[in-house]
């Protein structure tokens, strides 16, 4: 068994596509319309899905707003420097929430980013 991948619901599915290919670097996959449902799927990722587990980017075309509840905590996303890693996020026009540095109580480095819709996403320090 695998994780395949992990669903999330965008607001404007290009704005989205743009932040997750532009801004963190994945490939859009794959993408499928669904008339009748009246919904978009695409598929994001750094590898081909037989490779690594990929984000599914739902747009329900007929919804502007989503409540991302208190239950949702964040994707994590490993990166071989946090600092450099927000640098080239906020230069893309990406949002950084928490700066980069050592977690409290511990000292694994990292810092999280949201993207357009709110969903925070921590990067890691490798190692």
């Amino acid at each position: 068994m695998r994780i395949l991948h992990t669903m999330l619901r965008v607001t404007d599915l290009e704005r989205s596509l743009d932040f997750y290919t532009q801004v963190l670097g994945m490939r859009e996959l794959r993408r499928r319309d669904f008339p009748e449902g009246r919904f978009t799927l695409a598929f994001v990722g750094y590898a081909d899905e037989s490779e690594q587990a990929a984000l599914e980017l739902t747009h329900n075309w007929d919804v502007d707003h989503y409540d991302l509840g208190d239950a949702y905590g964040h994707i994590a996303i490993q990166v071989d420097d946090v600092y450099a890693a927000c640098d080239r996020i906020r230069a893309a026009g990406g949002t950084v929430t928490r700066e980069p540095g050592p977690m409290k109580h511990g000292t694994t480095v990292l810092a999280f980013v949201a993207d357009p819709d709110g969903y925070k996403i921590e990067l890691l320090a490798k190692g």
